[in-house]
């Protein structure tokens, strides 16, 4: 099966979305499928991945709000390089408008909606949620409900990585919801990889001793993430027992983010980790994640902290939710940043060990990619046959 990706989300210096799509070019190959990625660039150009895979750049324009990214803006040469590739499935990666552009294409590959973003979590609720009850936001965008059963009349599947997200699709009026939760790229993270030299590093970097607790953040400065709110809570609850917090990131709100973290010496601010490996065991070596958006489609830093066997502090709403090992950290209220305090104080209370020992116990038990592709294309596979009989 030749199945071509218009992922308008991917960039060089993207987060999960790039991680996703880097494994999909692996995991495809090796069930079988060629696998072809459409992406918005400044210059056209190919990156050949192996023999049943590659990136196909097409020369679009910058995106305003965040300059790593462009944007699909010529909907007739979108759909000449499909009807050149001809592929056997056609994915979209996003409900804006290049989901539209491969609804409108002409071709009869059946189509896949992937939600790799929730619009109205990432901002009608956060910038409403104060306001009115969510029923009420939702009828206030009712103009963007419209458009999302727009797209499930014209799309096979609309994926969704949450159950969360797929049961406010569902209930919004979509018909063609299928839920196939996302993974952790396999044999990166491990609770083995914890390293008490660096996590005394990290923690004489924050100017605390050895026996103070370390909490890591990791993902971009953007609104939705809360990072405000997260070393607010932090500093409020280091008053009980010295707390380290350590965020790497960067992104469009780094000035608000460098503001709230000004006052604290106990906070400190790290470009973004580049290489897996090293990643991967600076999170093996905190004692726990703090993450603020409720708003993920999967959250994948969490699937990657349960991986490497820390507890986490998560949000009680959003997929990020779903990624709690009870015993291993605590959810708290969304966007509450009081109750992240109180969640905190009973960390620090019980002390870090046994939730420690609980997380390291589940880590083993976390899904992978390779499952959720196993399943996607098992997904294709059906179809196709459907299709074809």
């Amino acid at each position: 099966m030749r199945i071509v990706d218009v992922c308008a989300f991917y960039s060089d210096r993207g987060g999960g979305v790039k991680t996703y799509v880097r494994h999909k070019m692996l995991a495809g190959p090796k069930e079988g499928h060629e696998v072809i990625i459409l992406a918005p660039a400044a210059e056209a150009g190919i990156e050949v991945i192996n023999d049943h895979a590659r990136i196909e750049f097409v020369r679009a324009r910058r995106f305003p709000l965040d300059g790593r990214y462009h944007y699909f803006h010529d909907e007739a040469a979108l759909h000449a390089r499909l009807d050149a590739l001809r592929p056997d499935l056609v994915e979209a990666s996003t409900p804006w408008a290049s989901a539209t552009m491969v609804a409108n294409w002409r071709g009869s590959a059946p189509r896949s909606l992937i939600m790799h973003a929730d619009p109205l979590g990432n901002y009608a609720y956060r910038w409403f949620r104060a306001l009115a009850p969510r029923p009420v936001i939702d009828r206030g965008f009712d103009w963007f409900w419209r458009h999302l059963r727009r797209m499930d009349a014209r799309f096979d599947h609309i994926v969704c990585a949450s159950d969360d997200l797929a049961a406010r699709l569902v209930a919004g009026g979509l018909h063609h919801v299928v839920t196939n939760h996302m993974g952790v790229q396999p044999g990166i993270f491990s609770p083995a990889l914890r390293d008490p030299d660096l996590r005394r590093r990290m923690l004489a970097s924050c100017g605390l001793p050895e026996d103070a607790v370390l909490l890591l953040g990791a993902g971009r400065h953007a609104p939705e993430k809360r990072w405000p709110m997260i070393i607010d809570a932090a500093t409020a609850s280091g008053f009980a027992r010295p707390i380290g917090l350590v965020i790497a990131g960067d992104g469009r709100a780094r000035a608000s983010v460098q503001r709230a973290a000004a006052g604290n010496p106990h906070v400190r601010l790290i470009a973004p980790i580049t290489d897996r490996a090293t990643f991967a065991t600076l999170l093996a070596s905190a004692d726990a994640l703090v993450h603020g958006s409720e708003s993920e489609t999967f959250c994948m830093i969490a699937a990657e902290a349960r991986a490497s066997g820390i507890p986490m502090f998560l949000p009680d709403s959003g997929a990020a939710a779903d990624h709690l090992v009870p015993g291993a950290g605590y959810h708290y209220a969304a966007a509450q940043g009081a109750s992240l305090v109180e969640q905190l104080n009973h960390f620090v209370a019980d002390g870090p060990a046994k939730h420690l020992s609980v997380a390291r116990a589940a880590a083993a038990g976390t899904r992978t990619m390779d499952a959720h592709f196993s399943d996607l294309f098992a997904l294709y596979a059906i179809h196709g046959r459907a299709m074809a009989a």
